[in-house]
């Protein structure tokens, strides 16, 4: 569903404005009348745009987790090979993007406090984006040498996403630090 959407730049207001309206206020909370209002379009511009509230939450979650991943390597990118600094850069990307993008909490989790049917659209996009960051730390933790890299994975992820629910929800001062700092811990025991 992700790539029937024309990119006028009324679309991109649009989904610009869905995405401000759903990150803030919810999914289910956020009606179409709200995004057209918000984007200065009528409800008749959103529809020619975007067949369905639905495709627009589907592009929002897109969207986001298309420039995560991009963010994250970049920050891959930037380290090299060592296991121990990818690990480390993905904490400050997990900081960098959440201070800049998501403070109140990851828009995945949050989306899927709301969408938890596999049959929905957009639920592949959620799920994907922490099978990927599992794999991700499952990669890590085989290139550390640990004896059991899928163990030290789903602990990496463990840790990662704890931080994304309690630094969201600003429970945990510096939560994205402290978490860093736990999941060099797991890498090192592993």
């Amino acid at each position: 569903m992700t790539t029937d959407v024309e990119w006028t730049p009324k679309a991109r207001e649009i989904l610009a404005a869905a995405t401000e309206l759903f990150y803030d206020q919810g999914i289910h909370a956020v009606g179409v009348e709200a995004i057209a209002a918000r984007a200065g379009v009528t409800k008749r511009t959103l529809y020619n745009r975007f067949e369905s509230k639905e495709q627009l939450v589907v592009e929002y979650l897109h969207a986001r987790d298309v420039a995560w991943r991009e963010l994250v390597a970049r920050h891959l990118e930037s380290v090299g090979d060592d296991p121990r600094a990818r690990l480390a850069t993905i904490f400050d990307a997990t900081r960098e993007w959440m201070i800049e993008r998501s403070p109140k909490g990851c828009s995945m989790i949050n989306a899927h406090a709301e969408i938890s049917d596999p049959a929905h659209p957009a639920y592949p996009i959620i799920i994907g984006q922490k099978r990927w960051m599992l794999e991700l730390f499952t990669a890590i933790a085989r290139d550390a040498g640990v004896e059991e890299p899928a163990v030290t994975g789903e602990r990496l992820l463990m840790t990662h996403e704890g931080a994304l629910v309690t630094g969201g929800m600003g429970v945990v001062a510096d939560a994205y630090d402290a978490a860093g700092a736990m999941a060099m811990a797991l890498l090192d025991a592993g």
